[in-house]
């Protein structure tokens, strides 16, 4: 094997660095026992005795953040610069931070939520008095950093560290285009300035284009670099990558005990939850695919006496810090979270249940990775969802947008004489803002454009649509959902699958899981629990929300609407969301582009009627007319629904939101709320003898953006209406 060393380095110099690393490691981990695994202590080697490049793909808990702190304690103690960490979640952040401090490393961060604090921090990292400096990636494209301070941090940083690499890779299974701007960091670096990319979920092709993307050249697959797999496997061709070092170790987690639970109906599985989760070891994570799944879940279980509380993107900041912090120490059973509560969130925890199945094994061997850090034994369940396919397919739909849609885009942005926000592209291009921010950010790591004050120019430069490796990234994520898929039918060792599945080279039986006979799961569900769990997803009603603020630069569209919607709707109701897990499953086969148009179902009338009961006791005056959305594509449902409505609560239907101009095609402009005004706007019209004063009921069949009904409530409030409650069967968020 080539020698993967500095000859120049002498060995009473490794020596000496070994101890002092040692040393390092125990007020890191505080203990005075500790002592380097010889594979941490190769990456150790590498970045601060070598200064040399090195990619490490290592299970959850191998010790990952130690090798980087202590590599940054060797660096600060040779004279090196502060370690700048390139790291994705607060969370992670946080116990980087707490981790740093036992060892004397003194580390900041600088993210969304401490702009006061930025100057202070800057000035501390110009007098030498920071370590460490951890740094969100959507940091790395903020104009001001990107040219005021990343060049200085670039010139002066000992240690630059990627962590969560898989991120860098659009075939990894949480790409954030971000990490691509790593490629214009690492080009900036003095020579023989270290650089660590960590990550443990990482497949063979993850690795090869994460290396890729951190400068490495010539890789042709995951061994042509040299490569220390785990301790004993030999390296392939090391010359082909001089210098790099590539550790990729054993993906067995001795700790997992995985196993699958089928149950055919969503009562079930709730009830399986409510009589089981007791028995699981410890606290943990139930993690679902939705927002909305995270809240139903959660309510029922509380209502069963569990100690849960729920966890999404959509929680706010302090109040996510305060739940971590609550698992943490034991005070919940468990989080009922989607995957906002994922990488770096460091606990010992006795179980993660995952109540509907991810879109890879990979994403789902991340996940699992929660549990059994600091513990002998953790479980781990998956009760998969007859709905899960649904839900992966409505995620692939937000991929990288069309070749027409990105032309637009550069068209609108070469057209204008000045920088354009988000906002105002939203009026010229029908992407959503999520997606639209997504391209840009590509579009600038490949120079076509380029974020500035006041927001995005064109640069000019050629840029070609990939469009074989787009259709190729979308290749591989149906074959990651087909393994996914033959994960739950398995009859052979489930860890031995999802490691292979991650290419690990050594996987082998565990002897642990359900089909290894280590581990045996109930499938008994109780009455009792499944008829609460009946009763809790058969009660219909979900708040609408009403729409509060015109979009931006609605005026581009030609539309003199801005700011406050001054006379809108009330707070309306929603049988149910299509992806809850109790009428929302009826609505959705439902509303299936195969299902015949037709009068609104047996169970459904009856479940709009409770919604009708329960909202009625807060109404300030009971509604006098309706009106009712006229729809193309479900004609016969939406009139059944109001002319069900007008019978029963015996007021009249005095007309409609109709259809104008039937050349603007029904879901016109829908993915952006600018384009989405306009497009109602231009499609319907009020049709109607609007009683003065009169509370209107406004019936829909379904709600996508909410925009529909806001156009049609404030035209019914400018014909007379003193209020106006919106009302359907099913919402799409």
């Amino acid at each position: 094997m080539t020698s993967t060393t500095d000859p120049a380095v002498t060995d009473d110099v490794r020596h000496s660095a070994r101890e002092a690393a040692e040393r390092h490691l125990r007020a890191l981990v505080g203990r005075d026992d500790a002592t380097l695994r010889e594979d941490q202590w190769h990456a150790i080697e590498a970045l601060a005795v070598d200064r040399r490049r090195a990619l490490v793909v290592q299970r959850t808990g191998w010790g990952k953040s130690a090798v980087y702190f202590v590599a940054t304690k060797l660096l600060r103690e040779a004279g090196a610069g502060p370690t700048v960490i390139v790291s994705p979640l607060l969370a992670l952040m946080r116990n980087q931070i707490a981790a740093a401090e036992r060892a004397g490393i003194r580390a900041v961060t600088i993210n969304s939520t401490n702009i006061d604090q930025w100057q202070p921090i800057h000035d501390q990292i110009h007098a030498g008095e920071v370590d460490v400096l951890l740094v969100s990636p959507e940091r790395l494209n903020n104009p001001g950093f990107r040219d005021e301070v990343l060049p200085r941090l670039a010139a002066t940083c000992g240690l630059l560290v990627v962590d969560e690499a898989h991120c860098i890779s659009d075939w990894g299974h949480d790409f954030r285009p971000d990490y691509r701007r790593l490629r214009t960091l690492l080009a900036e670096l003095p020579a023989g300035i270290p650089v660590l990319a960590t990550t443990a979920t990482a497949n063979a092709r993850v690795t090869d284009d994460v290396a890729e993307q951190l400068g490495v050249q010539g890789a042709t697959d995951s061994q042509a670099a040299l490569v220390e797999e785990g301790a004993q496997r030999p390296s392939r061709d090391p010359s082909a990558l001089t210098g790099v070092l590539v550790q990729r170790g054993t993906l067995d987690r001795e700790s997992l005990r995985l196993g699958v639970v089928q149950l055919k109906t969503p009562e079930q599985r709730l009830a399986w939850l409510a009589d089981h989760l007791a028995e699981q070891p410890g606290s943990g994570i139930v993690y679902c695919l939705t927002v909305a799944a995270t809240q139903e879940v959660a309510g029922y279980l509380r209502d069963r006496g569990v100690e849960v509380a729920a966890y999404s993107g959509q929680t706010e900041a302090d109040e996510r810090h305060a739940l971590e912090q609550a698992l943490v120490d034991g005070r919940v059973k468990a989080l009922i979270a989607t995957s906002a509560l994922g990488m770096g969130f460091d606990a010992s925890l006795g179980f993660v249940i995952n109540l509907g199945a991810p879109a890879s094994p990979v994403a789902y061997y991340q996940q699992v990775g929660r549990a059994g850090r600091g513990t002998d034994e953790a479980t781990v369940v998956l009760l998969p969802q007859i709905e899960d396919r649904d839900i992966w397919a409505y995620f692939a739909s937000l991929g990288f947008p069309r070749e027409e849609q990105v032309r637009e885009t550069l068209a609108a942005l070469a057209e204008s004489e000045r920088p354009m926000s988000t906002a105002t592209i939203e009026t010229r291009v029908e992407l959503g803002r999520n997606r639209l921010e997504s391209m840009l950010k590509v579009l600038d790591v490949d120079g076509a454009v380029q974020r500035v004050q006041g927001g995005w120019v064109a640069t000019g430069q050629p840029w070609t649509y990939d469009a074989e490796r787009y259709a190729r990234v979308a290749e591989a994520r149906e074959r990651e959902q087909q393994a996914m898929l033959g994960y739950l039918r398995t009859t052979e060792c489930r860890m031995r699958y999802l490691r292979e599945q991650l290419d690990d080279p050594d996987a082998a039986d565990c002897g642990r899981c359900d089909n290894c006979g280590g581990l045996t799961l109930s499938t008994s569900v109780s009455e009792t629990a499944v008829a609460e769990a009946g009763e809790r997803l058969s009660r219909p009603g979900v708040v609408l929300e009403p729409r509060r603020m015109w979009p931006t630069a609605l005026t581009n569209l030609g539309l003199d609407l801005k700011g406050k919607i001054a006379e809108g709707a009330e707070p309306g109701r929603v049988v149910a969301r299509l992806t809850d897990l109790g009428h929302g499953q009826a609505l959705r086969a439902l509303f299936r582009e195969d299902t015949p148009d037709g009068p609104v179902p047996t169970g459904l009338r009856q479940a709009v009627m409770d919604v009708m009961k329960d909202w009625s006791s807060e109404w300030s005056s009971r509604p006098d007319a309706i009106v009712v959305v006229e729809s193309a594509t479900r004609p016969t449902l939406t009139r059944d629904l109001a002319d069900g409505l007008a019978h029963v609560m015996q007021v009249p239907v005095v007309g409609t939101w109709a259809i104008r101009d039937d050349s603007v095609p029904p879901r016109a402009g829908q993915s952006n709320s600018a384009q989405r005004v306009s497009a109602v706007r231009r499609r319907g019209g009020l049709v109607a003898e609007v009683p003065p004063g009169a509370t209107v009921l406004l019936v829909d069949d379904q709600v996508a953006t909410g925009w529909t009904l806001t156009v049609a409530a404030t035209a019914i409030r400018a014909a007379g209406a003193g209020a106006v409650l919106p009302l359907a069967l099913a919402s799409q968020g």
